[in-house]
């Protein structure tokens, strides 16, 4: 009997018309092109639009493309794993919204609240499920819209500056080739840094109403960061979690073809691809033109990395990714 794999069949990203550069943001904030070129490499992101764009439906677009690209039909789709922060409604979540959108009737749907590392979450998710017999085909999907939560002032610019708006998609067939397809997958979090990142409100364990005149004034719906620790983090586990996968299947660093990092921050990018010896052309990098997507920022990258043909068949690809909670992971894939 052949040994199941899983491997990605097609992939999609929708990205909403709205582009916002770095000069408009200056109508809102004591800020400059420069400065914010300088500390994250950003020259511009997408802000959804209000009554066109949802997360479900940008994770509807994005899933359309990756279906038609992998000749997959709705009704072939066996579950959905969703990843995001920022769902259309506190419950149910958006994976609820976007299986109606495709018209996924009676299948199961699970949404992941894994933040940047999200997409490889839910990638590995797929990746057991199909390895185990129980599904064939899996649509996994990062979806966001953090426009509406960022502080868009002085005192919230160090994070506003930073977060876009999109949706990637994958869908992840089984297969029994064995030179094609998901190596492996390597999950990891730390809890005790939650609060070096993370929105506090609206949260269940208050007094009183979740939102209530209080909870607002206090501001704490407002994303708090310690840039210093996350970056000094991110630097370490990134490289860590990119290791492990390529020892875990005999490759060295030498052997990757392309490195899709999660786009946090160009800086941190650029000092793992150099602390690990990678040329730039193995290194794909988007956040110029997005931002940071979070759990869609990898699926967006990977599916740009195709489309401009630095995705080839036999590459070996690896996805890592690092974010709030403190969590990060990594993929490698034989592509």
């Amino acid at each position: 009997m052949s040994t199941v794999y899983s491997s990605i069949k097609g992939l999609g990203f929708y990205v909403p018309d709205n582009v916002v550069t770095n000069d408009d943001l200056t109508q809102y904030m004591d800020t400059s092109d420069a400065w914010i070129q300088e500390r994250t490499g950003i020259k511009q992101r997408r802000y959804f639009t209000y009554g066109k764009d949802t997360n479900a439906s940008m994770a509807t677009a994005a899933s359309w493309m990756a279906l038609d690209r992998a000749n997959v039909a709705p009704a072939e789709v066996d579950l959905i794993v969703y990843a995001t922060i920022t769902p259309d409604y506190f419950f149910p979540g958006s994976a609820f919204l976007m299986q109606r959108e495709l018209g996924m009737e009676n299948i199961g749907v699970i949404d992941i609240r894994n933040q940047c590392s999200g997409f490889v979450y839910a990638l590995s998710i797929a990746d057991q499920f199909i390895k185990t017999g129980m599904y064939k085909t899996i649509l996994v999907v990062g979806s966001e819209i953090q426009s509406t939560f960022l502080n868009k002032s002085n005192e919230g610019r160090g994070v506003a500056v930073i977060f876009g708006d999109g949706a990637g998609a994958a869908v992840v067939q089984a297969t029994t080739d064995p030179e094609h397809r998901i190596l492996s997958t390597h999950l990891h979090a730390d809890g005790r840094f939650a609060e070096e990142l993370y929105v506090r409100d609206p949260g269940s364990s208050r007094e009183g109403r979740w939102l209530s005149d209080a909870t607002l004034a206090e501001g704490n719906y407002n994303v708090t960061m310690n840039g210093n620790t996350v970056f000094k983090h991110a630097v370490v586990r990134f490289m860590e979690v990119i290791n492990e996968s390529l020892q875990a299947n005999g490759y060295k660093p030498e052997d990757l073809s392309l490195l899709v990092p999660h786009q946090a921050n160009i800086r941190i990018s650029e000092y793992v691809r150099q602390q690990m010896n990678l040329p730039e052309e193995k290194v794909y990098n988007n956040i110029q033109n997005y931002g940071n997507t979070t759990a869609a920022s990898i699926p967006i990258a990977l599916t740009e990395a195709y489309e401009k043909g630095r995705v080839q068949p036999g590459d070996l690809i690896c996805l890592a990714a690092f974010g709030s909670g403190f969590t990060w992971a990594s993929a490698l894939l034989k592509w």
